[in-house]
């Protein structure tokens, strides 16, 4: 059975967005993608070689512990940066999690940064000790299903129930009378943005009537502090997709 525990976030504007905890059954099916993606890694390169120098035993043999210090190095590194790498660009996810529907994200809800991507992995080398018995048993004895590498790093697992592209993101056609201006845009903080982005990557996980009092809540705060007019920003959500939307395009073109 998966968790049903959900993590709640306060952002700074007094504003409650919950995550649901992913399980450990959606995370080891994470895993399990995960390690035969990596095992199929290791089973190419190894009889790759092998078709390039047939007499590769032969050598390893010869070569003694130096190959096989090397060798465990570079199986660390595999099995390392496969998973830092895809979680830190791919934000929060490895295509095991992809599948399961998961993603890393950090405790305050925003997607992880290079830190907590590179420190919640470098745990892993204790987490995974005796089978993963050690992460098992830390993500039992904590309310946020973490591991040792995620309460480190400050990070947690959470479920996406849909795909969270940019085109799911938003509506297919704007509703507002008036679209924000440069200068409201302008205007904007990057955690004004960073509040609208978590909002919008989590919304069709909330129920339907948290989902538009949240939205209100944000519209309200943000649409006030940058004087938009209570017109201008109904309904709430068509205005926190275009706030969304023209903030990207000014910073890709700036």
């Amino acid at each position: 059975m998966d968790s049903l525990e959900k993590l709640t976030i306060e952002t700074p504007e007094q504003i409650e967005l919950e995550f649901p905890v992913a399980g450990l059954g959606s995370r080891g099916l994470a895993l399990l993608v995960d390690s035969l993606i990596q095992l199929m890694v290791v089973i190419t390169v190894f009889f790759s070689l092998q078709l390039v120098s047939p007499d590769l035993a032969r050598y390893w043999v010869a070569a003694g512990k130096w190959v096989t210090a090397a060798s465990i190095f570079l199986m660390f590194c595999l099995y390392w940066g496969y998973f830092a790498l895809f979680e830190i660009f791919w934000n929060g996810q490895t295509p095991g999690k992809r599948l399961a529907h998961v993603r890393v994200i950090s405790a305050s809800g925003r997607a992880i940064n290079v830190f907590e991507g590179i420190a919640r992995n470098f745990l892993r080398a204790i987490d995974s000790q005796f089978g993963y018995l050690v992460g098992l048993i830390a993500i039992a004895a904590d309310n946020k299903n973490r591991r040792l590498g995620d309460m480190v790093a400050g990070t947690v697992v959470v479920h996406e129930l849909q795909d969270q592209g940019d085109s799911f993101w938003y509506s297919q056609q704007s509703t507002l009378a008036n679209v924000p201006s440069v200068e409201t845009i302008a205007a904007m903080t990057a955690q004004e943005f960073q509040l609208v982005e978590i909002f919008l990557n989590r919304r069709l996980d909330l129920p339907y009537e948290q989902r538009q009092k949240t939205a209100q809540s944000i519209a309200e705060h943000i649409g006030t502090r940058l004087n938009v007019p209570p017109a201008d920003r109904t309904p709430p959500e068509n205005f926190l997709e275009e706030l969304s939307r023209r903030y990207r395009d000014a910073v890709r073109f700036r």
